[in-house]
């Protein structure tokens, strides 16, 4: 009952931290060389170069969308943040090649469960870039996004975004 009168139990429903889908070097939005992650058109977040070729639930989620090619993954926090994890630039256009998905749409996830794994080879030979964006895609739901300082991440360690929804 207390909990309730001061707020805490209300506190830990709305803020909810992130981990590290990816092992690797954190990159800014900002420098994300596509101006569709870079301009923040689809949200706010971080990237990862990454030094692995496995995605890992950041968290407890739903899986709300797995895109036909692979690259691309969607998940809706139980606070209601929505994640958009997108591997690699241009990937889109390899048509799943090179991309294993392990979840599908509809399915709940516990962090650190595998989402997808990828061959960085052939996506360096293929597409723009390897870079991870992390996106929270729908940000005029989000209070606060709070973002790593770190350089680097270690997958499913590093708290990565906490996400306090208004």
């Amino acid at each position: 009952m207390l909990r309730n009168l001061f707020g805490k139990k209300d506190k830990e429903e709305k803020e909810i931290v992130l981990f590290a889908p990816v092992s690797g070097k954190v990159i800014p939005l900002e420098e994300v060389n596509d101006p569709v992650f870079s301009e923040k058109m689809m949200g706010d977040g971080l990237a990862v170069d990454p030094d692995e070729g496995e995605v890992r639930a950041p968290c407890d989620a739903a899986v709300i969308q797995v895109f036909p090619t692979k690259h691309a993954i969607g998940l809706k926090t139980k606070n209601g943040a929505e994640i958009l994890i997108h591997i690699g630039l241009d990937t889109v256009n390899m048509r799943g090649e090179g991309f294993e998905a392990f979840v599908k749409e509809g399915d709940t996830v516990k962090r650190g469960q595998k989402l997808v794994s990828f061959d960085t080879s052939l996506i360096r030979e293929k597409a723009a870039s390897t870079v991870i964006p992390i996106i929270i895609t729908n940000g005029e739901m989000v209070q606060n996004i709070e973002k790593t300082s770190q350089a680097a991440v270690v997958s499913n360690e590093t708290s990565f975004l906490t996400v306090t929804m208004k």
